[in-house]
C-alpha cells in the first residue's frame, strides 16, 4: 500500500478548498465593487465569474499498469495499455483548475443626470453585478467549503482511529 494513498481523501478536499476559497474571493470583490462606475480602466466594474475544470483525465489502462494489473484485449483493433505509457504526474489526479474570468454581461445603463460618470444623455453605465445573485452564490460556496471541511475531519477521524488498532 502506498503511503500516497492514505493522504488522498486529504489532497481531494484540499483542492476543494482551494477552488471554493477562489471563488469566494471574486463573490467578495463582485459585492465590494457592485457600485463601481468607473475603474482605473475608465469602465464601470466588471463581474468576475469563476469556473471549475477537473486538471488532469486519467487513463484507465494505464492506472491498471500502475498497480501492478494486466489488461488484456479480446479484439485485435482494441487499444493496448503498452501504448499509453505516462509519467506519475500526468496519471495522478492534480485537482481542480479553478479560473476566474470577466462576466461578458453588458453594463447596466440606469438615467442618473446627477452622477459625474453619466453620458450627456444622463445615463450611468453601472456594473454588471446582482447582489442577490452574490448572495446565494456565496451561501452555495459556503456550503461546499464546509462539506469539503467536513470531508477532511472524517478523513482524520478515520485515519487517526486506523492507528488505534
Amino acid at each position: 500500500m502506498k503511503l500516497d494513498s492514505i493522504f488522498g481523501g486529504f489532497n481531494i478536499s484540499a483542492a476543494g478548498l482551494s477552488a471554493q476559497r477562489k471563488k469566494m474571493n471574486s463573490i467578495a470583490s463582485n459585492l465590494a465593487n457592485a457600485e463601481t462606475t468607473k475603474t482605473s480602466e475608465g469602465k464601470p466594474y466588471q463581474r468576475k465569474v469563476v469556473t471549475f475544470k477537473a486538471k488532469a483525465a486519467h487513463v484507465f489502462s494505464t492506472v491498471l499498469q500502475q498497480n501492478g494489473m494486466k489488461m488484456t484485449t479480446t479484439q485485435p483493433g482494441h487499444l493496448s495499455g503498452e501504448d499509453l505509457a505516462m509519467t506519475q504526474d500526468e496519471v495522478v489526479p492534480a485537482g481542480i483548475d479553478a479560473v476566474e474570468t470577466d462576466d461578458p454581461a453588458q453594463a447596466q445603463m440606469v438615467y442618473d443626470p446627477g452622477n459625474p460618470d453619466a453620458n450627456p444623455q444622463g445615463y450611468v453605465a453601472t456594473p454588471n453585478v446582482n447582489v442577490v445573485t452574490e448572495m446565494v452564490n456565496m451561501i452555495t460556496t459556503s456550503r461546499a467549503f464546509e462539506a469539503n471541511t467536513m470531508a477532511i475531519n472524517a478523513a482524520k477521524t478515520m485515519a487517526k482511529d486506523s492507528l488505534e488498532i
